[in-house]
């Protein structure tokens, strides 16, 4: 047999079919499906006459074209309703499961899988979206789709793929403070570069990986696609067991308990092989900012910009074209205009609570648009319910409704142009938040300080 990673564990286990010398019939647990790569799917099983092969393995919800505010009324967005409309016909002429606009499961597909314990370790977990990398935080493998696969996975419970390689990326020792999982992964990305997982599927483990919660592992796996990789895992342990336990559709009584053993034996085998490994020390991380147009493109708060010189990729000549700002300077002071906590990044109930604890008591700037979306109805609800939305507000924070938001320019909620924006969310392409917008990624900490202070700041001296 011979020692195997958490990966081929997993990935043997659901293979049902190989092709010689190419792709594999890959079995799927759990397909999630929201509003944007389902039409063509659902349109494609119409024309040819068949139904969703096992509408018990599939959810949906509406998320990315979603307005986060009045979702009582009409969506006034033409395309944005069209889609949304297409998503609850296409549910209910199939026998789909739709937590659409209004239920009390409604949110952003990434977040809605793990807190209502749908998102389980040791299975496989597609959705036609590239973060559903996020749900790998569990011990699973979960990655994106197109939506051709979309189509054949509501066909046939399948999909076929071809087997990537393995990577470890091991972090050991302490956090320091104002660091948090976001900062964690854009060090690495920022290391490692946006190609730098290309063909990999990476299992993320050390120290200071398992002293995160299972929100911030959420985080980290959700932008392991952002280094190119196909997903991103952690081995499930007790954290997540105990965050599991007691969900709406978690395991309960004696199948929790054949659950959890068949759980604890998901873990990466002592003497197995990678094809590539990478090892960083927590304490070289400080808090992190983007200052390009991908996420590779970050630096320590304190640090300066890459300068521009004659052996200079031409791509950061024109990154910091379009952010406008200046070779070997620094982006500490510089000025903001909007601040964006939500996406499937961080949206969850500690991102939260992580920002109200910094921003209690305090006014953010007058020239700074600051809107928090919560990832989902029972994050909005819980949030309500431990008096966040009255720190925020108190604040100046702008507390909306549940969904995909200005994480992407598919909704009305998009930064305008020639505008900053300090985001929580994972990509800071151009135009990505709205045409011409200028998106600096950073962590809940980084972004709320910023807020407050109206330009960027280093966290760690409002801790103090």
């Amino acid at each position: 047999m011979g020692a195997k990673t958490l990966f081929d564990k997993i990935w043997d286990t659901h293979v049902v079919h190989s092709i010689k010398d190419g792709p594999q019939v890959v079995y799927i647990d759990r397909h999630f499906i929201h509003e944007v790569t389902s039409p063509q799917a659902f349109a494609g099983l119409k024309k040819r006459g068949i139904g969703v092969f096992n509408t018990s393995k599939t959810i949906a919800t509406a998320d990315h074209n979603v307005p986060t505010k009045d979702q009582h009324l009409p969506i006034k967005d033409a395309l944005s309703r069209h889609q949304v409309n297409t998503l609850i016909n296409n549910c209910d002429e199939f026998g789909v499961e739709l937590y659409g606009l209004g239920h009390p499961y409604q949110g952003i597909v990434h977040v809605i899988g793990p807190e209502l314990g749908i998102t389980q370790p040791g299975m496989t977990i597609v959705c036609g979206d590239s973060h559903t990398s996020t749900h790998g935080a569990f011990g699973n493998i979960a990655f994106g789709i197109g939506t051709s696969e979309v189509e054949q996975v509501l066909a046939t419970q399948c999909v076929l793929q071809r087997k990537p390689k393995t990577m470890k990326i091991q972090v050991d020792g302490k956090l320091k403070q104002g660091v948090v999982s976001k900062d964690i992964i854009l060090y690495v990305i920022s290391q490692i570069s946006t190609s730098g997982g290309t063909g990999y599927f990476v299992e993320f483990c050390g120290s200071a990986i398992e002293s995160l919660s299972m929100e911030a592992r959420m985080t980290i796996c959700n932008m392991s696609i952002e280094m190119g990789a196909r997903g991103g895992m952690i081995a499930p342990d007790e954290t997540t067991f105990e965050y599991i336990k007691g969900r709406e559709f978690a395991p309960n009584g004696t199948d929790w308990d054949k659950k959890l053993a068949h759980w604890k034996a998901l873990k990466t085998d002592k003497d197995a092989v990678f094809d590539t490994e990478y090892h960083f020390n927590a304490v070289d991380i400080e808090p992190m900012i983007t200052y390009g147009t991908n996420p590779g493109m970050g630096i320590g708060i304190t640090e300066s910009v890459p300068a521009i010189n004659p052996t200079s990729d031409p791509s950061l000549t024109k990154a910091l074209d379009y952010m406008d700002l200046q070779g070997g300077g620094q982006l500490l002071g510089k000025k903001i205009d909007y601040v964006f906590i939500g996406s499937c990044t961080n949206s969850r109930i500690e991102d939260l609570r992580m920002v109200a604890d910094l921003v209690k008591g305090k006014q953010k700037a007058d020239h700074v648009n600051a809107m928090i979306i919560p990832g989902s109805k029972q994050v909005e609800k819980q949030a309500m319910e431990e008096g966040i939305d009255q720190i925020l507000a108190g604040a100046g924070f702008e507390l909306r409704q549940p969904g995909c938001s200005a994480c992407l320019g598919m909704n009305e909620d998009k930064v305008p142009t020639g505008k900053y924006c300090v985001s929580t969310s994972n990509r800071n392409f151009e135009g990505r938040q709205g045409p011409g917008a200028r998106t600096m990624l950073a962590s809940p900490l980084t972004a709320a300080a910023a807020a407050i202070t109206g330009h960027i700041t280093d966290v760690r001296k409002m801790l103090n």
